[in-house]
């Protein structure tokens, strides 16, 4: 069975929208703003965290988004997995995938992040899609949590876990700073959580 993990960049206040450029994800003002924290400790963390072989999981905007960037993309180190990866995605227009290789994860995105993670094959990397995120915890699809945690706070913009979902507990498996103040942070999910009454 394949493992789910979810890789993110998120800013101290949970926001995970926009982290690579201004008009990544529509006009997002501070947009761009985990960029000025990458050093080589991050991403060697972030290449370790998705490992040698991966297939990604991705909603719709965040496929599109990368569709435009990343083929165009023929060297570095993220560039030859990203494009050699499967990408499994939550789209009610599949007819419409272009960058492949890719697959259509069907009308009901449980379910078939479900079959998908049963079969055989590489690990399952969920890199932004922010609807997707709460989804996969509640379902309890996720294995573990990787949050690259920037020192900074942005108030407004996509969130990593929903308002609307229901609470979670992970638990740390590791964590590292790296000199920019990033929070390298890995965590196992364990499940809903309980509370004392």
């Amino acid at each position: 069975m394949r493992k789910v993990r979810i890789i993110e960049q998120i800013s101290l206040d949970g926001v995970m929208q926009a982290p690579g450029g201004k008009n990544e994800d529509g006009d997002y003002a501070p947009g761009g703003w985990a960029m000025l924290f990458a050093d080589q400790v991050v991403l060697e963390a972030i290449l370790a965290a998705q490992g040698n072989g991966f297939d990604l999981l991705l909603g719709r905007r965040t496929y599109d988004i990368w569709s435009t960037y990343w083929p165009k993309i023929k060297d570095g180190p993220f560039a030859g997995n990203l494009n050699a990866a499967t990408k499994y995605v939550a789209t009610h227009r599949p007819e419409s995938l272009k960058w492949g290789p890719v697959k259509d994860l069907g009308k009901d995105i449980v379910k078939g992040v479900r079959a998908v993670k049963s079969k055989d094959g590489p690990d399952l990397i969920l890199w932004g899609s922010s609807t997707i995120t709460s989804t996969l915890l509640e379902s309890g699809l996720v294995d573990d949590v990787f949050l690259i945690v920037c020192p900074v706070l942005l108030g407004r913009g996509k969130r990593f876990f929903s308002d609307s979902a229901d609470p979670r507990k992970l638990a740390l498996v590791s964590t590292k700073a790296a000199a920019t103040g990033v929070l390298l942070n890995t965590y196992r999910y364990v499940g809903p959580l309980r509370t004392e009454s």
